[in-house]
């Protein structure tokens, strides 16, 4: 018998099984109508999203006004811990984010631990957070963000606390505790709808069904398997690059390949990334030119805070556009960093796609279990 062609192939169920350049086609159309379109309004967003912007402002506003600005944006990264945990109830949450505030506390811990060693600490602490923080969020089946700001905060912790021609920009306990108290302020804003007696009667889950586990289904193998062969192959990159950039490389493929086992998410993510941080380093030049301070740092990554937890659920790349701003202005003050810098704009939109070029690659390599594979 013959070799068939694609379009005579079928499936075991007889139905007829398009070509490679049909499918390439469907994806391609796919991808450019995810870039173009936003999703469906989402109800609840705003409560969240004035949550999450006030964790960002207000430790900045307040250190910033008592003359510690320096502390606000280090304190800063524990308005992450809110982020976690959108879709449960403020009694959920009451449990929930505490163990997430925690577990970035550790992060955080972990990264100026690594920093005290060296370079080459610091590199392999970063591939070993990144898989342990990708086993434990799916273990437990944390949720969307993922691992991926257990990884920042680490890179982050890393890189402020590490010595730079015998100076550190910044000691470890006072990282520490500033995130320590961010992340409980970010816990107590959680929380506050609890005044309202109509959430305090509300039915709510214990913590062990909001993080069943420990377990490991196929799905989640397959993107634990990917999420380490993204941190071993960003490590490895970045080692012959410029080592300082390995974390920024990492992130980015592992928001890729870190939600889900259909590749079609993992590529559409993946290219999500990739034009959302090249419209965000144009924007984070744009404020970084204004040269906002203090107060009026705070109050603009309140902002763009308010902005990514509003259209991350309806358009990534256009959540990106806000984050990447964000995280480079935090990054970029806290170390005493030129702040219009259009080299470092021009480094992250780079190390953004290398890194979500590898977490497509990843994801592609890597196969995903039958269920997970159908949706391509």
């Amino acid at each position: 018998m013959g070799a068939m062609t694609g379009q005579e192939r079928t499936e075991h169920d007889g139905a007829p099984r398009p070509s490679p350049r049909v499918r390439l086609h469907h994806e391609a159309a796919h991808l450019r109508t995810s870039l173009l379109t936003l999703g469906p309004p989402t109800r609840g967003r705003w409560p969240l999203a004035i949550q999450a912007a006030l964790a960002m402002a207000v430790p900045v506003v307040v250190l910033s006004a008592m003359g510690r600005a320096d502390l606000g944006l280090l304190a800063a990264t524990g308005a992450f811990t809110g982020l976690y945990g959108g879709r449960a109830t403020p009694r959920e949450r009451g449990a929930l984010v505490p163990v997430v505030a925690v577990a970035l506390l550790l992060s955080a811990a972990a990264g100026a631990a690594a920093a005290t060693g060296g370079t080459v600490v610091v590199l392999i602490g970063l591939l070993v957070w990144t898989v342990l923080a990708s086993a434990g969020t799916l273990a437990f089946s944390l949720g969307p963000p993922g691992p991926i700001f257990f990884v920042l905060v680490f890179g982050l912790a890393a890189g402020v606390t590490a010595v730079h021609d015998g100076v550190r920009v910044v000691e470890p306990a006072t990282l520490l505790a500033a995130v320590a108290g961010s992340s409980a302020f970010a816990s107590l804003l959680a929380v506050a709808p609890l005044v309202r007696r109509r959430h305090r009667r509300a039915p709510a889950r214990s913590l062990r069904e909001l993080l069943p586990g420990p377990r490991f289904d196929d799905g989640a193998r397959t993107v634990l398997v990917r999420a380490t062969a993204v941190a071993v192959v960003g490590v490895a990159a970045a080692a012959v690059v410029d080592p300082q950039r390995a974390y920024w490389v990492v992130t980015a493929g592992v928001a890729v390949v870190g939600v889900s086992a259909a590749r079609r998410v993992s590529v559409t993510r993946g290219v999500h990334r990739a034009v959302g941080t090249a419209a965000g380093a144009a924007l984070f030049l744009l404020l970084a030119r204004l040269g906002p301070e203090g107060v009026v740092l705070g109050l603009v990554l309140g902002a763009l805070q308010l902005a990514v937890e509003l259209v991350v659920v309806r358009h990534y790349a256009l959540a990106l556009t806000f984050i990447t701003p964000l995280v480079l202005l935090i990054a970029t003050a806290a170390t005493g960093g030129a702040l219009a810098s259009t080299d470092v704009a021009l480094e992250r939109v780079v190390d953004t796609v290398v890194g979500a070029a590898i977490g497509i690659a990843c994801a592609l390599l890597v196969a995903p279990p039958r269920a997970a594979g159908a949706e391509r």
